[in-house]
């Protein structure tokens, strides 16, 4: 019974132990999280950044703020024409939250603005596998196949949009647009010329 006690007790020491820690980590998690996040407000990126990484790495539920900064930082980076940098604060954010759809369509926005179509391409589709009945979204990817002289891809999306919204304006618009260039890209096929007949051989008399 004693021994039981004794081992109920240790149990409950190391339980209580693990509560403090765990608040001692929460409390310098949040402290961190207040001051990345007042970094964030003055557009110390760098700071906010470095504040918010730690915070996460003791409490998890950080994470979203993390990769907030991480968009923010990337869209002041594509204001001032930092393209390269802003899809990296991108991809960033993404390892964070990937499935947050609104860092994909940042991305592909930058990457349309270096005309890295097949880039923005592959975050639309990442973007349709996470909302694939959003009709603003495959009319999009669609319109990037149209610029790539994919007709038949961009067919494809702007069929599944017309499905999805039967009088979208811009599907309605890019359907007629792409059914002219395949008609116009249609191979010709010459008329076959009419069979003539050999004409009756004459009859001569004798």
């Amino acid at each position: 019974m004693k021994q039981y006690s004794a081992l109920t007790l240790i149990t409950a020491l190391a339980v209580c132990v693990s509560q403090f820690a765990q608040a001692q980590g929460n409390k310098e998690a949040n402290k961190l999280a207040r001051e990345g996040a007042e970094a964030s407000k003055n557009q110390e990126w760098d700071k906010a950044i470095e504040l918010l990484r730690k915070a996460t790495d003791l409490d998890h539920k950080y994470v979203d703020e993390l990769s907030a900064v991480y968009q923010q930082r990337g869209y002041a980076d594509a204001t001032n024409q930092q393209f390269q940098d802003a899809i990296n604060d991108y991809g960033e954010a993404i390892k964070l939250t990937p499935q947050d759809v609104r860092v994909y369509e940042q991305r592909a926005a930058v990457e349309m603005k270096l005309q890295d179509y097949d880039k923005a391409l592959a975050d639309y589709s990442e973007v349709i596998k996470l909302k694939p009945n959003e009709a603003r979204y495959l009319n999009y990817r669609a319109y990037i196949y149209e610029l790539k002289k994919d007709l038949k891809n961009s067919m494809a999306d702007t069929d599944k949009v017309l499905k999805l919204d039967p009088n979208n304006p811009e599907a309605k618009a890019r359907k007629s647009r792409l059914s002219a260039l395949e008609t116009a890209n249609a191979p010709f096929t010459p008329i076959p010329a009419p069979s003539r007949k050999p004409s009756p051989t004459p009859h001569h008399k004798p």
